[in-house]
């Protein structure tokens, strides 16, 4: 026994709908198990997130490069010149990057515009989006979006009131439709681990952000472009999931 010594972990919500829980989990991987094939038929499956704060920090001192024997010095001390978000697409087939949004914030309105953007690659196919389940991924203006490309009709309802737009649940409900050549796949609260892209990010951090030094946001935004492209030219390929979907244990 150590009493000094913990570490953080978080519950997920099986306990709460063991039987929802594994199956939503079980999409998910299903869904990167087929995403080859479907990429053949010229379905996108594409693994969707955002990547809010990242900071654009000049060093005040520059970085002295490493030598035999020692590593490179970093200057501690930097000055704080705002940060952007990032909302990001990793295509599960080709493991690439595709059509970046940078901005100074990632409201409804910023999403609405990513996935419009990103539809509008190839505005007649079909799509599926992997994302967790913040409220912007299952917002009213999304939802009307949706509708309108897909010729949905029918009437959505009133936010807060009835139908379609009711509630985040019936929007949410809407979004996954099968029948609907653009939907949405919602990953289990607590399970962004589950999200392909949340590993992108990570090779984000490590090859360019931890050690970055960037003298504003606009250099920010330019070198995050510039590591995409690069990347997507010379490093992306599928990653190798092995997770099938079996229950989660505590």
């Amino acid at each position: 026994m150590k009493p000094h010594r913990s570490r953080y972990w978080l519950n997920h919500e099986r306990h709460e709908n063991p039987e929802q829980f594994d199956q939503e989990v079980k999409t998910v991987c299903a869904l990167y198990e087929q995403a080859a094939a479907l990429h053949e038929q010229g379905i996108h499956v594409y693994s969707c997130d955002e990547k809010t704060g990242i900071q654009a920090l000049e060093r005040t001192h520059p970085t002295k490069p490493m030598i035999p024997g020692k590593p490179s010095l970093i200057e501690y001390e930097y000055i704080r010149h705002g940060t952007q978000a990032l909302i990001a697409n990793l295509e599960v087939a080709t493991g690439q990057c595709l059509t970046p949004s940078i901005a100074d914030t990632r409201t409804e309105a910023d999403f609405v515009a990513h996935i419009e953007q990103t539809v509008a690659q190839d505005p007649q196919g079909s799509w599926i989006f992997i994302v967790d389940q913040l409220n912007t991924h299952r917002s009213e203006s999304l939802v009307r979006f949706v509708a309108q490309a897909c010729g949905f009709e029918a009437d959505l309802g009133i936010k807060g009131k009835e139908g379609i737009l009711q509630s985040m649940r019936t929007r949410a409900a809407f979004l996954q439709d099968e029948s609907h050549r653009i939907r949405f796949v919602y990953t289990p609260k607590h399970t962004s681990w589950l999200n392909q892209i949340e590993i992108w990010f990570s090779i984000l951090v490590r090859r360019l952000l931890k050690q970055g030094d960037f003298s504003s946001v606009n250099e920010l935004r330019e070198r995050i472009l510039a590591f995409i492209d690069y990347f997507n030219k010379t490093m992306a390929k599928p990653f190798k999931w092995t997770y099938a979907g079996r229950p989660l244990q505590a």
